[in-house]
């Protein structure tokens, strides 16, 4: 059970550092993308990135995330983990991609975050995860 938690809690930091990689360039179609997230989680990943290509945006600095894991099951041998963080964006931040000014003019900051990690066919992957807003925990 310790190592399926260890192992969800390194492909959920896995995709956001990858987003975090790839947000430099609003890049949607980084094969990277793929590497820690699938189905619903990807897809938000994918066009979110998709819509900041189109409006001119890149995202630079990284988040900086504690998961904990909130629940696991089945108990004898998780295939899904659940994840429960207070991720931060104080330091990650969307800019414009013509003048590098800060795209809204909102600070970052820290935000409760819930995300499901499954076992996909050997390979740790988040498949669904939702943020809130900013000064949620």
């Amino acid at each position: 059970m310790a190592i399926a938690r260890s192992q969800a809690k390194a492909a959920y930091l896995g995709m956001w550092r990858d987003m975090a990689q790839a947000g430099t360039t609003s890049d949607w179609n980084s094969p990277k993308l793929a590497q820690y997230a699938t189905g619903t989680a990807l897809s938000a990943i994918s066009r979110g990135m998709y819509a900041d290509h189109l409006n001119g945006l890149v995202t630079k600095g990284v988040p900086k995330n504690d998961p904990k894991v909130s629940s696991s099951a089945p108990a004898a041998n998780p295939t899904t983990v659940m994840i429960s963080d207070c991720g931060d964006s104080t330091r990650w931040l969307k800019y414009r991609k013509d003048n590098g000014k800060l795209a809204d003019g909102k600070p970052g900051g820290r935000q409760a975050i819930t995300a499901e990690v499954k076992n996909v066919n050997g390979a740790w992957k988040v498949t669904r995860f939702a943020v809130e807003a900013v000064g949620s925990c």
